[in-house]
């Protein structure tokens, strides 16, 4: 037995004992109901996140154990990368294997009845200084082109941090020669010049009509002139260009240039990316994009309309990239209030009758309800006056779009008597804090002065979208709670306190956002014991009835056990990054808080039912499989923590199930 296996056996057994499990009578495991895979990132192509799964259900699921745990080896603690890795994949799982990829672009097949590897490819990123380092997913596609026997008819897409699009024989791991060049695309191709780490792709593409689609995640706070937000169709067999949506407000073009540095420019720079995750609805031939910010996040005065689009759900058509309507959920974006989250596809009830129906969720706590024909509102959405008073350099939008139903999921409002704190004293300062900023609302205008995010630039809602469970006419959303500083930085200024970072051999403290008057300075609103200012719950879970936009349900989600430093385990609900999935079971799984647990809440009531151990950050959202009737379900998630939340880092893929009955 080598070491590893010395090593993953011994983990097998400390997971096993730190596993919270049942209690009484054995448990017996029902073999008769239906089986399931977990074919893509958010369970279809709709992104779900719902399995049809039954054998695990809210009056079983408080036995669950630990079936197995698989060790990528990718994990660093800020190294050999800017500050170290976040492991926040969702693996999917396809006919009896189970596809992984880590925070740095490996990827990795599993056997997904017991952990056992089958094998690994490694696209060798080199992500030194990188920022951003995560993979969140994979995708998979059967190609009609090949022969059943023939390598590469199944394949396995994975974007990478570096750029590039890969295609992988799905049986052994392989680059597929007949698919770009030796099996990858040059996702760079046109981009022009870029910083490392400043253009990549974290998100597995979406799959329509034989084509891959995807966007890329762009670094949108550095300067003015960040690579493009361009988002491209692909050929899934032969890797060639189909067609490119350039996000320029309508009427405009852009001719292709040459860039300073010799770089060929074929997608104009500095516009809205797409760095979240696809949907697509392969009837009606749409694709769904969710937007980020147009560069740079915090000063929108040079952007001369680039921000279109920005921070809105897109629909375009599948064969040709045109867009077929777009919804903006926030107007001239200056705080960093891109839409991260997948857009949900569902069938609303509606009054007349059923309606193809899309949910958005943003940063802001709103859940947008559209019709994915059209985009118009299935609920009512109000334009709100706001401030607008900034700098005065920038024009700032004197409307919001607001959803009145569902009601928002965050609060909207923090005063200094709504300040927190575990003494007297820390209180005390977090209200100072508080009275010193100035506050309007969520879209209170950047000044130099420094004002307070409430929602902030974490969420809400992120990246984890939400899940539907349409058989109880159901959706389960998780959301964060914490108020952040921001402060725009004079260029001058900024300048002089970068050229004494660089002396020093430190960052700097700002963010730079070239090409403007400003730079910023961000943070989050704590106090002195570097507890949120905000009061608790720091985040929750909601239910809502999703016929009605009523909300059923509302829990703190996690509790303080692994929050330096409060002493206590208190159930006050915790900042959490990653999202829940729901099942027919009656059961909503989720990890994503900064305490190292999975756990599982009764659809119907939000009562926690059980929570499992992790080794490490659960920072993912969990997937749920049965590959036979003579197979256990399993809930596997990524345990790897999240650097930037400062949660415990791991490489560990981490598999439940119910204990053997027999």
């Amino acid at each position: 037995m080598s070491a590893l296996d010395v090593g993953r056996g011994w983990g097998v057994m400390v997971l096993a004992a730190l596993a919270q499990l049942g209690c009484g009578e054995a448990v017996v495991v029902d073999y008769s109901g239906p089986t399931a895979q977990w074919s893509a990132y958010g369970a279809d192509s709709a992104g779900s996140r719902y399995s049809p799964l039954t054998q695990i259900n809210r009056d079983n699921v408080d036995a669950l154990e630990i079936a197995w745990v698989y060790n990528t080896g990718d994990v660093d603690d800020g190294s050999e990368t800017e500050l170290g890795t976040a492991f926040q994949n969702t693996p999917i799982l396809v006919d009896d294997t189970l596809y992984v990829c880590t925070p740095r672009n490996k990827v990795v097949a599993l056997d997904p009845n017991t952990g056992a590897e089958r094998w690994v490819f490694d696209a060798k990123v080199d992500t030194a200084g990188m920022y951003i380092v995560t993979c969140r997913g994979v995708s998979h596609w059967v190609d009609p082109n090949v022969a059943r026997g023939e390598s590469c008819r199944e394949k396995i897409f994975m974007g990478t941090l570096d750029a590039r699009m890969i295609a992988l024989d799905a049986d052994n791991g392989t680059p597929c020669g007949g698919f770009g060049k030796d099996g990858v695309i040059d996702l760079a191709a046109g981009i022009g010049n870029r910083y490392p780490g400043e253009y990549g792709v974290t998100s597995p593409p979406a799959i329509i009509d034989g084509m891959l689609v995807t966007g890329a995640l762009v670094l949108d706070n550095i300067r003015t002139d960040a690579p493009g937000g361009v988002v491209r169709a692909y050929d899934a067999h032969s890797g060639d260009l189909r067609w490119s949506w350039d996000p320029l407000p309508p009427g405009e073009t852009f001719i292709e240039s040459t860039d300073e540095t010799g770089e060929v420019v074929r997608y104009r720079r500095g516009t809205t990316n797409a760095w979240s995750v696809l949907s697509v609805d392969e009837e009606r031939g749409l694709v769904f994009v969710p937007t980020g910010n147009t560069a740079p996040d915090y000063y929108g005065g040079q952007r001369e309309g680039l921000d279109y689009y920005s921070s809105s759900v897109v629909a375009l058509d599948a064969a040709t990239g045109e867009v077929r309507w777009h919804f903006q959920t926030v107007r001239h974006d200056v705080w960093d209030y891109d839409v991260p989250a997948q857009p949900v596809l569902f069938e609303h009830p509606g009054d007349g009758g059923p309606i193809p129906a899309l949910v958005q969720a943003t940063k802001l706590g709103h859940l947008f309800y559209l019709n994915r024909e059209t985009g118009e509102p299935i609920y009512p959405i109000e334009e709100r006056k706001v401030e607008v008073t900034g700098v005065a350099s920038d024009t700032l939008s004197p409307t919001q779009p607001i959803p009145t139903i569902p009601r928002p999921l965050h609060p909207h409002s923090l005063s200094p008597d709504d300040a927190w704190g575990l003494t007297p004293w820390d209180r005390g300062k977090c209200r100072e804090k508080i009275e010193a900023l100035s506050y309007s609302g969520p879209f209170t205008p950047p000044t130099t002065e420094g004002w307070l995010q409430y929602p902030s630039y974490f969420g809400g809602t992120n990246w984890g979208s939400v899940s539907v469970d349409a058989p109880r006419g159901l959706m389960v959303v998780n959301t964060s709670r914490v108020a952040a500083i921001l402060q725009l930085v004079p260029r001058e200024e900024a300048d002089e306190e970068a050229a004494v970072a660089m002396e020093k051999g430190d960052d700097p403290a700002n963010e730079l956002q070239l090409g403007t008057p400003y730079a910023v300075r961000r943070d989050f609103l704590v106090s002195p014991l570097g507890i949120p200012c905000s009061p608790p719950p720091w985040g929750t879970l909601v239910g809502i009835d999703y016929t009605t936009g009523e909300v059923r349900w509302e829990v703190p989600l996690g509790t303080t056990e692994d929050l330096a430093p409060v002493p206590f385990a208190w159930g006050l609900g915790v900042p959490n990054q990653g999202g829940p999935i729901t099942t027919a079971g009656g059961v909503a799984f989720i990890g994503a808080t900064m305490d190292d647990y999975l756990r599982a809440f009764d659809s119907e009531t939000g009562e926690e039912l059980w929570k499992g151990r992790l080794p490490a950050g659960g920072q993912a959202t969990p997937l749920t499989y049965r590959t036979s009737k003579t197979s256990k379900q399993y809930v596997v998630i990524a345990a790897g923590g999240h650097a930037l939340m400062q949660t415990k880092l791991g490489d560990h893929v981490v598999a439940f199930a119910l204990p053997s009955s027999d």
